[in-house]
């Protein structure tokens, strides 16, 4: 497995267990909470709160996708640019989600690091457009473009109307943004040489 994806997996697997060890009142200040102040007054938040997870589903879930899509985009990057990817991936998700809590009034606080994993299908699905991949529940082989274009889809529909609370449909939209942004930030620089 590669050095970053490696190391995303075991920290997060660590933070988890300090968790579920009765750690959340000490962790409960690196979670996200949406309010504007957030950035100036707590900005870690906009990272910390990706190694922060709701449970052993929600991290087990999390983590197969770093590894699943994540290894195979580490090594066409590279640590560097995949590191820079994944953070976009975080950090947008983090400012989208804390943009629409605002406007929203969400007062719940965000855990998880499902942006960064959104962010990495989608590069997974501009990568490799054709590549198959198979969901788990009901097991459907499709395009990964199909993949990505349809969850993403699905996320904006649940976000807009609200039918699946307790889920950040915004982060994980947020964290697609930040790669597609990275992504032709990449291109950009290549076609400049």
């Amino acid at each position: 497995m590669p050095p970053v994806t490696r190391a995303l997996i075991i920290s997060t697997a660590l933070i988890f267990l300090l968790q579920m060890s009765g750690g959340m009142a000490y962790l409960a200040p690196f979670a996200l909470w949406p309010n504007l102040g957030i950035v100036l007054t707590a900005p870690w938040q906009l990272v910390t709160y990706s190694f922060l997870h709701g449970g052993v589903g929600h991290i087990f879930f999390n983590m197969f996708a770093v590894y699943m899509f994540g290894s195979e985009l580490e090594r066409v990057f590279g640590a560097r640019r995949y590191a820079m990817l994944w953070f976009a991936g975080v950090i947008s998700g983090a400012l989208t989600q804390v943009a629409v809590g605002v406007l929203l009034g969400a007062q719940a606080p965000v855990i998880g690091a499902s942006a960064g994993v959104f962010g990495l299908l989608l590069t997974y699905g501009v990568l490799f457009p054709k590549r198959r991949v198979v969901l788990l529940i009901p097991p459907i082989p499709m395009p990964a473009a199909l993949f990505v274009a349809l969850y993403g889809a699905l996320e904006l529909f649940l976000g807009v109307t609200g039918l699946q609370t307790g889920v950040a449909h915004f982060a994980h939209l947020g964290g697609m943004l930040g790669a597609g942004l990275m992504l032709r930030h990449f291109w950009a620089l290549r076609h400049r040489r």
